[in-house]
């Protein structure tokens, strides 16, 4: 299991608080064994620093790396003694236990040396997943062997001579042992720092005891190793030996069951730990308090946030236990997921090979506490990609989390991006939440309390104390902002900053009420304990109410097998287990960055897995259950209450029950095990010797009592009557006001999930009882309609009152799940019997079977039923007739697209597909008029059985018809769609001769097709590709090959086969080398054809999009008789209503906004209008031949060349200005496309509308000396007033970020 709430091995069910007692350190008997495996890493990170490669952990002082001195080198450390040698259901693997309760092996001291008592906690996987906890306790004891002694002083010796030799100058024949304390040499540095002198020092040896539990109940194992520690460092014994507490913790004190609490001895006081009840969040014992401190709110979740993508992770810390709290806290904050992959805490200084696999995991390793970490550097060959060095709490300096996490390879950049996936899922409000949890409790949001004053003096304030603090200014009960309170914290303004973009207000942050001043229980357990116990279960249930909240309908989209568990298991990898397509259709846009790579981790998988796994309650993996019964409460209450699905973050409500609950079980304790005794031991065992841990006796630790009545027969009872003591005294602790209104609720509750049995009633009554249930369906039906068209609409809708500002902004995706979860309520009202989890697809199914065998047995009936073959009127021309309207093919196109696996995925893809068609009313009525298939399928009361309210139902559906909505276009970006093309030539000038071969590319919001080569004489066909999302150009083209190479094309159709949008991509230009502008490409622009209303369907009150230039576009045909028909006004208001447009773009909200593409190419957007300008006045140098304006661009460009190469150039700014239009002249003329001199000038103003050039270029083509040949003196870029007024115009586009369309800028590499 994920986190702390593991549980323990198979077998005889462990019903013991702890397994095993182990003590791990040095065997006399044999000696001073080098630890090979971590001698051999180290003599590698020693080479690797010899030869100028980058170490993977710093060297700590120079010369001391493979030849470290004797005190600290690695040597071997062994189990010495185990009680009980084995049990049953949790084997004894011993090389795991002896790694991870010493990972560094043997450790060395002297008296001068610190050796306080180190704790750390541990844990074992085995084979089959399941995982076994360790703590231990490493503390020092006196070597006595003189043999151990006195090879530690050889080791010295040959140490100093081996220094010597290296180190000492040829001509230096001292003695070194001999020298001077005073003398400054290396040598005696090295001596004074870390030397042992068998006549002078006493030598102490690292010394670990152990217990191996099957549930991580960290802190009393804690407790019960430094009571043992404690008694044998007492100057005075303990009351019994330590075999009678040993003893007792291993066969006498029981696993508390689930929900209770246990109450057991230690040598010198209580020990108390209590186990979540079933329906609570998994155990978990470890302080998440300290990983904030470590870290801060914001690194935390960066670091939260690679774990749930499967990142390799390595921690490195010189604390064990810190190595193992990050982790552990880690993946307990993923509930309901579980970390899949390679899971090592603590990694053994033998093991770093490990760190080479090329897999995720979540790793932890130990430093030596003098590395320099600000050199901290990964090794090519180590393929970590996040490393977190956890700070120290003697460090003198603070790193910024980028110094923290340190990215390799291609993930660098992905990284980057976190911090966007992790806000678009409220990142910022569950910060927020967070941090007023922590400031709660005196810790500030940043963290890393070492390194800040305003840190420490928050950790020593209470926030109940500020509130009642009249000395500054505070009255009792008044309002505390913790924005007040932490006014210079760089964590909150960051916090504040990040929710503005979410849209949620600072101010809602309250202080919680100190939970210190709030008890009304008086706990059995210290009051520091008690508020880690709060802290703990506050952070989780913040986490764990996010997940609910994101996965609240993830059952639904479960593809359930149709085989049997076993044959499933086996084809497991070629099986889909979640629709996930579907799922992430009905999700906000800001979730899907996150949820779109979440969906593909293991962890998720593994998830599902289990839900497909278990179906019945019974069988329910803990987690699974747990998270379960969370998610049917959320259904529970949106069933009572009917609410908009929102994408609006929701705050824990869970917390104030969840620490209730902990502080019940600590108030009164269930059970108190038997108390420690004395055994049957024989005289003189037990003895007692201060500072040595003495060496217990075997025979009587090694088995259990022959007969535990306590474990075996009392225990379960004792539980079974605490529990009925716990439910009657809890129901008789209500008093009447609380009971009735219990009561009352469940009444409620039980008349609105229960449907009544109406069939035998009569109409009259069927109707009285059913009136307010299809009144409220009615309603919900009205208000979200409306409250979907308001959203379309945004402010427009604002403007003419029909709402409000603040109810703008919520997604698209968001209302259109919460219709399809109304459309589900509607079917599923009044069923016969309920098939599948869609009713509303099963009714879809019934249909569809209906009809297939009506027309089968040919008694198809048109009466009632529309038929399919009818079409929509359309505006479009009839060389391509629109889609026929049928409900059956609409169906068919869902069928068969296998991204869909669900019948709920597969019937709100139907709803989504018939929205944007503007069907949705128009099929549910074809629908609902199969009225035998409705009776057989409803009751009598059923909602869709009620004439009137159906009626108006379909009528508020028909609504949406009245905007544009692309909810299956823009939602299933990846499945492949049909396209159909019709090409249409001019039929008067030479089409039927053209014999080149002719291309077309198609590009969209989505993307674009390859080129597509269309055979020839062939001017319509039909191709599949991924979906390209609403179009937006066309580019097409042929190879100029053969004797009539000219082709002149008035437009181009294009529609999607399975929505029906047909778009009209207007050209009326020359495709061919001397004809025209010499192009044989060109980029059109599309606009999307309205069909027209049918007579009971509301018009289309949604704008049309642009369309590009639809008429031959003449350029400058120079002939006395041809002038500009624009005067400069109607010029000049071209130009401002195209840059206007351009501004209301980007001032609308992004769900709001057209193409671009169209603003600038379109027939009255900016390249044509500045196209106008261009042409006004231009001069006539002979007949009978086209001058273009790219003509005279080029001749300008030649001219600021020439200049350049004279070095004429009248200012440094005229200098860039032109040395910025010569440039992009030559890079367009450069260009591999065979785009003409129209498509070369459109091209230029894109470029520079996005750079921010076009009025740096218009001044300086105003100047030109070739502008003065070129145009007559009543040009509009002759006159400068003019000109200046145009330039204020174009600056505006300054501010706005433009960026193109690929299709626009194709070749161009600027």
């Amino acid at each position: 299991m994920s986190g702390g709430g593991g549980g323990g091995g198979g077998g005889s069910a462990p019903s013991r608080f702890a397994d095993y007692f182990v003590i791990c350190g040095l065997d006399t008997e044999t000696g001073l064994e080098p630890d090979e495996l971590s001698a051999l890493c180290q003599y590698i990170q020693a080479s690797k620093a010899r030869d100028g490669a980058s170490p993977f952990i710093s060297s700590t002082t120079e010369g001391e790396n493979f030849e470290q001195t004797p005190l600290r080198r690695t040597f071997k450390s062994k189990v010495l003694a185990r009680y009980p040698e084995n049990v049953e259901w949790n084997p004894f693997d011993q090389d795991a236990v002896g790694m991870l309760c010493m990972p560094k092996g043997l450790a060395f001291k002297t008296q001068a040396d610190p050796r306080e008592p180190q704790f750390h906690a541990f844990l074992i996987t085995r084979e089959d997943g399941s995982r076994t906890f360790g703590f231990a306790l490493t503390f020092y004891e006196e070597v006595t062997s003189k043999q151990i002694c006195s090879a530690m002083q050889t080791l010295y010796h040959m140490h100093n001579a081996e220094y010597d030799v290296l180190h000492a100058s040829p001509a230096d024949g001292r003695d070194l042992s001999g020298m001077e304390d005073g003398e400054d040499t290396p040598v005696t540095k090295l001596q004074r720092f870390n030397s042992y002198d068998i006549s002078r020092d006493t030598l102490y040896v690292s010394k670990c005891i152990c217990l191996i539990t099957p549930m991580s109940f960290m802190k009393a194992c804690r407790s019960v190793l430094e009571q043992l520690h404690q008694a044998v460092t007492s100057p005075q014994p303990p009351p019994l030996p330590l075999e009678s507490y040993i003893y007792n913790v291993l066969y006498e004190v029981p696993l508390p069951p689930p929900g209770r609490s246990l109450k057991f001895s230690g040598v010198y006081g209580p020990i108390i730990c209590q186990r979540p009840s079933t329906n609570e969040l998994p155990l978990f014992d470890f302080p998440v308090k300290e990983v904030f401190e470590l870290l801060g709110v914001e690194n935390v979740f960066q670091l939260f946030t690679c774990a749930l993508l499967e990142f390799q992770i390595l921690l490195y810390s010189q604390h064990y236990q810190r190595l193992m709290t990050v982790a552990e806290t880690i993946t307990a904050l993923m509930f309901p997921f579980q970390w899949q992959h390679v899971y090592v805490p603590i990694l053994p200084a033998s093991l770093l090979h490990f760190l080479d696999a090329p897999v995720p995991y979540l790793m932890g390793l130990h430093s030596n506490g003098l590395d320099d970490r600000s050199k901290l550097e990964l090794p090519q060959e180590v393929r970590a990609q996040v490393l977190v060095p956890l700070g120290e709490s003697h460090s003198s300096s603070c790193f910024d989390f980028l110094d923290k996490l340190q990215f390799v390879g291609k993930l660098w950049q992905v990284l980057w991006q976190l911090n966007e996936v992790v806000v678009n899922v409220h990142k910022a409000e569950v910060s927020l939440e967070v941090s007023e949890i922590l400031m709660a409790f005196g810790i500030p949001p940043e963290g890393n309390l070492h390194c800040s004053e305003s840190a420490s003096k928050l950790k020593r304030l209470r926030a109940s104390e500020l509130v009642s603090d009249k000395r500054n200014g505070n009255i009792a009960g008044s309002p505390l902002h913790p924005y007040e309170l932490l006014k210079e914290n760089e964590t909150i303004a960051r916090l504040q900053a990040l929710v503005k973009r979410t849209g949620v207000s600072l101010e809602k942050l309250e202080v919680r009420e100190d939970p210190r001043c709030n008890k009304d229980l008086k706990v059995q357990c210290d009051e520091e304990e008690l508020r880690v116990y709060q802290l703990n279960i506050q952070i989780r249930e913040v986490f764990a109410n996010r997940f609910t909240q994101m996965f609240a309908d993830y059952e639904v989209f479960v593809i359930q097998p149709s085989q049997d568990k076993e044959s499933w298991f086996t084809n497991r990898e070629q099986m889909q287990n979640f629709d996930k397509a579907s799922f992430l259709s009905d999700q906000p846009e800001p979730y899907l960055p996150f949820l779109s790579r979440f969906l593909e981790t293991q962890m998720f998988a593994s998830f599902i897995d289990n839900k497909i796994m278990c179906h019945d309650d019974d069988d329910k993996d803990p987690v699974l259950r747990v998270f379960d019964s969370r998610v049917d409460k959320i259904r529970l209450l949106n069933v009572r209450t009917p609410t908009l699905r929102t994408s609006m973050y929701q705050k824990c409500t869970t917390v104030d029950e969840a620490e209730k609950a902990i502080e019940l079980r600590l108030a009164k304790i269930d059970h108190t095990a038997i108390h420690p005794h004395l055994l049957d031991m024989k005289i003189g065992q037990g003895k007692y010797e201060p500072g040595f841990f003495p060496k217990l006796q075997s025979d009587v630790l090694s088995t259990g009592p022959a007969s535990n009545k306590w474990t075996k027969r009392n225990a379960p009872a004792q539980w079974r009557r605490k529990d009925r003591q716990k439910q009657h005294t809890e129901h008789l602790r209500l008093d009447n006001d609380q009971r009735e209104k219990y009561i009352q609720e469940a009444r409620t509750m039980g008349s609105t999930i229960r449907q009544p049995k109406l069939s035998n009633l009569s109409p009259s009554v069927i109707a009285q009882t059913n009136w307010k249930f299809v009144e409220g369906l009615l309603k919900e039906c009205r208000n979200k309609t409306k409250r979907m068209l308001v959203e379309k609409m945004g402010r427009e809708a604002v403007e003419l009152g029909h709402g409000e500002v603040n109810i703008t902004g919520v997604e698209e995706n968001t209302l259109i799940a919460s219709l399809c979860d109304l459309l589900e309520r509607i079917w599923s009202h009044g069923l016969q019997v309920k098939q599948g989890k869609s009713a509303l697809w099963s009714h879809l199914l019934h249909y569809q079977d209906n009809r297939q065998r009506k027309l089968t047995s040919g008694s198809l009936s048109t009466s009632g039923i529309l038929l399919d073959s009818e079409r929509r009127k359309s505006d479009a021309s009839s060389l391509m007739p629109p889609l026929r309207i049928s409900l059956i093919q609409d169906m068919r196109h869902i069928q068969n697209i296998g991204e869909i696996k669900t019948d709920v995925g597969k019937a709100r893809a139907w709803v989504r597909l018939s929205m944007e068609k503007k069907l949705l009313s128009r099929h549910l009525k074809q629908l609902l008029s199969d009225h035998e298939l409705t009776k057989k399928l409803y009751k009598r009361y059923a909602f869709l059985r009620c004439d009137d309210e159906k009626e108006q139902f379909l009528y508020h559906l028909l609504s949406f018809n009245a905007v544009d909505y692309f909810c299956f276009t823009n939602v299933f970006t990846t499945i492949l769609i049909p396209y159909h093309i019709l090409i249409v030539p001019s039929k008067k000038l030479g089409g039927s001769m053209f014999t080149a071969n002719p291309w077309i590319c198609i590009s969209g919001e989505l993307g674009e097709t390859q080129i597509l080569q269309i055979p020839r004489n062939v001017l319509e066909m039909t191709f599949e590709c991924q979906n390209l999302g609403k179009l937006t150009t066309v580019q097409i083209g042929h190879d100029n090959s053969g004797l009539y190479a000219k082709w002149l094309v008035e437009f181009v159709m294009v529609r999607n086969e399975i929505t029906g949008h047909t778009y009209k991509f207007p050209c009326g230009r020359w495709l061919g080398k001397g004809m025209d502008d010499g192009s044989l490409e060109r980029i059109l622009v599309g606009e999307l054809l309205t069909s027209q209303p049918e007579v009971d369907e509301r018009p289309c009150r949604t704008p049309p999009l642009q369309q590009s230039p639809s008429v031959i576009r003449r350029l400058v045909t120079i002939s006395p008789n041809n002038k500009p028909k624009l005067n400069t006004g109607q010029i000049q208001e071209s130009i401002g209503e195209a840059v206007n447009g351009i501004v209301k773009h980007f001032h609308k909200p992004e769900k709001e906004r057209g193409s671009l593409t169209l603003l600038l190419c379109g027939e009255c957007g900016l390249v044509s209008a500045l196209e106008q300008a261009f042409q006004h006045g231009f001069k006539s140098p002979r007949l009978f031949k086209n001058v273009f304006i790219w003509d005279f661009l080029e001749k300008a460009q030649t001219y600021y060349e020439t200049l350049e190469q004279n070095e004429v150039v009248p200012e440094e700014n005229w200098h860039t200005r032109a040395r910025n239009f010569c440039r992009f002249v030559t890079a367009i003329n450069n260009t591999p496309r065979n785009i003409g001199k129209d498509g070369k000038f459109q091209m230029l103003v894109c470029l520079g509308a996005r750079d921010h050039l076009l009025h740096h270029w218009i001044a300086l083509l105003a100047d030109c000396p070739i502008t003065a040949h070129m145009y007559e003196d009543v040009a509009l870029i002759k006159d400068h007033t003019l000109v200046n007024s145009l330039i204020r115009v174009l600056q505006t586009l300054q501010e706005f970020n433009i960026t193109l369309e690929t299709s626009l800028v194709k070749g161009i590499d600027i």
